[in-house]
């Protein structure tokens, strides 16, 4: 286990081991640096030992040739990655994701002979919305005889994914991990140069930021204080920063790495005042870092990794540290015979291009930069240095993080805001802790540093307490379906899409409810059905709840209309009869208009009739609820005041509008309950077509019980001729509505009530009995019906997206009617490295026939360059109007996928799927056009340059495989003379990790 091994690490570790010996699948949850790689080094050793095979799949390619590097002296190693395929028949092979999900698509023997190990490293990769979805159908396609070792980084929901890939796999997962950090950290923040400890043990300091606060309070005082001349020199100061926000927010991509691009002059810049500015600019941002670099320093808190969110800004960052060394000779001279050594297999002019020596000069210095800019050579030149202890500093985007296992002492932060691509936003904790997790070298140092650099602002502590102890991000699904996927699926007997979509981690807890609502199903068939009894021999009760449903909700949508519209306002005054919705549909009340809106008062104050006492009531003693309301009871005539005496007729005293009762006023007269409540527009069920009279100032000012009962006596009256409720307002007659909508519910509505009164169950003496049992067995079958779709593929959240992608496949002749795949869905299914569709399209509609190799792999560059914005390139006519070609057949294709209801949209899906910014650059690559020479075409840095190409020579093979399932020998010869004229020089030099130095 090596000898710096940490009690925590060990038991880790240990744990693991027992499991694996066992013959059980893992999952290991551990922090940064807590050793997780000794997991995977025991399950290779036990693939050894039983003398079966291993696989150890990483998300990007530089993990990979790392991992073969460290494993290749202690074990059968190969490596299978996009690019590079090396001893493939070992027992332990080494490969990305991608690779190992095409071995599984295509059936690849290798498959069958893993026999026992599994082992998928950074599992937290599945949140990645690009690349998350290969880890899903990784884990959903691997053989079930395959046992798994899972690593990832803490987070919060191991056990939920582990009962995943469990139900999935049919076999148990062993969950282990590390609770706490291997190496503990501490954070600070820097402020004019100062470190302050606001963090330690996962507890926020206060003492520290309050006293970096009370240190910016200092510093703002003393530049506001002072003569006039300081003002100035504030506005100044308040503009720099202004400046610096723009710059930092603006920044471009400089493919040059902005080494010679900082000249200390403004004279070409625009205005002397506009060059002074910025050359101030660069002054106090170089003052920042040179103070930072001599307090860690004095501190010995060096090597530092500095990340900085943009590429532009770790090499602008880098040059403001011209005049600093950290390294002695001896370093020099180790630095300077390591790089001789790693740049002699380029040749002469590739040497010398600017990049790779502005890096050796800044190596030389302990200064190094990373991000993806970077020529892959010259980034493992940096990564090998690091390792080494020889770069004291190096600025680096996030990408060193997640790719590079290279700790150091001390981690600063430049900023806690970045671009992700979309908008400017703060770091999530998740991305906080992976990079902060690169502090502490474990055996090394006690603890590691974390530092956030602070230029102008002291974030604040509730920012602070999120993004340092705040919880990680949870593991979510990004499963989502592509053509490729289907394609491959339907021509798999094994897996149907649908089971691709049920095992997904997306409908995980979906699928585990499936067995409860099993046995809700059961039961429910199981209950006793109820049979209607007609004791007029004829059971139509069924139609009859039908058209009474139906009629329903039509009266409701007409009821909906009519008190939206202004017509129904000037009915609803004092006196209108009303009926008011109620909780319970036969229970709606009816009610009379006691007052209308007004200033004071923005409700319908109604008094209704309620059918029973609440319960509240007969509790209390002294005649008033507990919650407040008001209660009256009307007292016998004998005991009344003369002025409660009853009244038939409208008082003429005017009243002051005073409300003397509170809301909701209840009470009882005649016999029965009422109560006065306020009423909303939409509380109305219906207006009726009679009005009463009412006395408002006796009933609300006064609160005369004689009042109430006059006023309820009268709806009773209302009610006495059998009829439930007075007529309502007629739609058309009396209300005058005219809305085409609403007219057509009104015929239909009189209609079926025509229909219902010529059915021989109007009218019979069973009718309200029957029409509930008819809605108890109607709401009995929705709920078995909702259960079986529950249980079934069609209730699968992506299943519409599904069947819109087969008909876009069957449209354009991938598959025919019976989903059967046809040569051109077996085209597609070679294409991995650019948009399926467009792709084949390209290939069918034969749009490289007339174009020579170097033409054909330029236009294809637009198929994995993924860059967005870039500088126009100069294009031949003949290169024009191929672009112009495929763009159209992308517009095409997209327009076809929003005509059947996917969401695309058709210019987005040709910008983001085809991207022209290197095909300048490629051709005159393919034409043998000098690396150095081909920079100069383009402001795209070199490093992404190289990766599109590497990229493109993949696409080349992949349109090699096309030609030959469609028989085209002419198209195969083309893209291997394509291949063979960019596979050449610095473009496909080989790894460091691989070849050694």
């Amino acid at each position: 286990m090596g000898e710096n091994v940490s009690p925590l690490k060990w038991k880790m570790a240990t744990l693991a081991i027992f499991y694996l010996e066992r013959g059980d699948s893992v999952f290991v949850a551990a922090h940064t640096s807590a050793g997780k790689t000794v997991v995977a080094e025991y399950a290779f050793a036990l693939a050894s030992k039983h003398c079966t095979r291993a696989v150890y799949t990483a998300p990007i390619k530089t993990i990979s040739n790392q991992k073969y590097r460290d494993f290749c002296g202690k074990f059968d190693v190969g490596l299978l990655t996009g690019d590079v395929s090396l001893r493939s028949e070992a027992s332990c092979l080494i490969m990305t994701t991608e690779i190992l999900r095409s071995m599984l698509y295509r059936g690849a023997d290798i498959i069958r002979d893993i026999e026992w190990i599994g082992y998928i490293d950074e599992v937290h990769y599945v949140n990645d919305v690009e690349r998350g979805v290969v880890w899903e159908e990784v884990i959903i396609m691997l053989p079930r005889h395959i046992n798994f070792v899972l690593l990832s980084a803490t987070v919060p929901n191991t056990i939920e994914f582990a009962d995943w890939i469990g139900r999935t796999k049919q076999k148990q997962i062993r969950v282990t991990g590390t609770t706490k950090r291997p190496v503990p950290l501490e954070h600070c923040i820097f402020y004019s140069g100062e470190l302050y400890k606001i963090c330690e043990n996962e507890k926020i300091i206060p003492q520290g930021l309050k006293a970096a606060k009370d240190a910016h309070k200092k510093k703002n005082s003393v530049m506001v204080t002072g003569t006039g001349s300081h003002s100035g020199s504030t506005a100044a100061n308040e503009r720099a920063r202004n400046q610096r926000r723009e710059n930092y927010s603006h920044a471009k991509q400089n493919k040059h790495s902005g080494f010679q691009n900082m000249d200390s002059s403004g004279a070409n810049r625009g205005t002397q005042t506009s060059g002074s500015n910025n050359w101030g600019l660069r002054r106090s941002e170089a003052s920042i870092w040179l103070s930072l670099i001599n307090k860690l320093s004095k501190r010995s808190l060096l090597p530092v990794v500095i990340f900085c969110f943009s590429k532009n800004r770790c090499d602008k960052s880098a040059d403001n540290l011209t005049g600093t060394d950290l390294t002695t000779s001896s370093e020099k001279s180790e630095i300077r015979v390591f790089c001789d050594k790693a740049f002699s297999r380029l040749k002469g002019s590739d040497r010398n291009l600017p990049q790779v020596v502005r890096v050796q000069g800044l190596l030389r210095r302990g200064i190094g930069v990373h991000h993806a800019g970077l020529l892959p050579i010259v980034k493992e030149v940096v990564e090998m240095l690091f390792c080494r202890g020889v770069v004291k500093i190096l600025f680096s985007t996030e990408t060193f993080a997640m790719g590079v296992n290279a700790p150091a002492r001390t981690v600063v932060f430049d900023s806690l805001r970045k671009f992700d691509g979309k908008e400017f936003r703060g770091l999530l904790p998740g991305e906080y802790t992976q990079m902060a997790g690169r502090a502490g070298r474990r055996g090394l140092d006690k603890i590691g540093t974390v530092v956030v650099l602070c230029r102008d602002e002291i974030p604040e502590e509730k920012d602070l307490k999120h993004v340092i102890v705040g919880s990680a991000t949870r593991l979510e699904s990004q499963f989502r379906l592509t053509y490729i996927m289907i394609l491959h699926l339907l021509r798999v007997e094994e897996l149907k899409v649908e089971d691709m979509l049920k095992r997904s981690f997306a409908e995980f807890h979906a699928q585990k409810k499936l067995p409860e609502k099993e046995q809700l199903l059961m039961r429910k068939l199981a209950q006793p059905r109820k049979n209607i009894e007609c004791i007029k021999g004829e059971p139509e009760i069924e139609d009859y709840y039908e058209m009474h449903s139906e009629a329903e909700r039509y009266s409701n949508k007409i009821t909906e209309a009519i008190m939206h519209s202004p017509v129904s306002q000037q009915y609803l005054t004092p006196g209108r009869v009303v009926v008011v919705k109620a909780q319970l549909a036969q229970d709606h009340l009816l009610g009379v208009i006691v007052k209308s809106p007004s200033a004071n008062y923005k409700q319908y104050i109604v008094l209704v009739v309620t059918p029973h006492l609440p319960s509240i009531l007969k509790t209390s003693s002294d005649g008033r609820e507990k919650n407040g309301a008001d209660f009256q009871v009307l007292v016998p005539k004998s005991k009344r005041g003369l002025e409660d005496d009853y009244y038939s007729s409208v008082t003429s005293r005017k009243g002051s509008g005073i409300i003397n009762i509170k809301l909701p006023h209840r009470g009882s007269a005649a016999g029965v309950n009422y109560e006065v409540r306020g009423v909303e527009n939409n509380e109305f069920l219906s207006i009726c077509n009679c009005k009463i009279r009412i006395d408002q100032v006796r009933l609300l000012e006064d609160v005369s019980a004689g009042a109430y009962s006059n006023t309820v006596q009268q709806l009773l009256t209302l009610k006495s001729d059998g009829n439930k409720y007075p007529p309502a307002l007629d739609p058309m007659k009396d209300l005058k509505l005219r809305d085409i909508k609403v007219v057509e519910d009104y015929y239909k509505w009189t209609n079926l009530l025509q229909k219902m009164a010529q059915s021989k169950c109007h009218g019979c003496v069973k009718l309200e009995e029957n029409i509930m049992l008819a809605r108890e067995l109607k709401r009995h079958r929705e709920e078995v019906n909702a259960l079986k779709f529950q249980m079934s593929d069609e209730a699968l959240q992506q299943m519409p997206d599904f069947q819109g992608r087969i008909d876009v496949l069957k449209e354009i002749g991938c598959i025919d009617s019976d989903l059967v795949v046809q040569v051109k869905g077996r085209v597609a299914c070679e294409m991995n490295s650019g948009e399926e569709l467009i792709c084949t399209e390209c290939l069918f509609e034969n749009q490289l026939n007339d174009l020579e190799p170097e033409e054909a792999v330029a236009i294809m560059s637009a198929f994995v360059f993924q860059q967005k914005n870039t500088s126009e390139p100069s294009l031949t006519p003949k290169l024009s109007q191929a672009k112009e070609r495929l763009y159209d057949t992308a517009i095409r294709l997209g327009e076809l996928q929003a005509k059947f209801k996917l969401q695309v949209d058709p210019l987005e899906y040709a910008h983001e799927n085809l991207k022209f910014g290197l095909v300048e650059v490629v051709y005159e690559w393919a034409k043998g056009t000098p690396f150095a020479d081909i920079c100069e075409l383009t402001d795209v840095p070199e490093g992404m340059i190289v990766r599109t190409i590497v990229r493109l020579d993949e696409t080349c093979r992949e349109f090699r495989n096309a030609a030959a399932i469609m028989g085209n020998s002419a198209l195969y010869k083309k893209m291997e003379t394509a291949s063979n004229a960019i596979k050449r020089d610095i473009v496909f030099a080989a790894s460091l990790y691989i070849t050694g130095v």
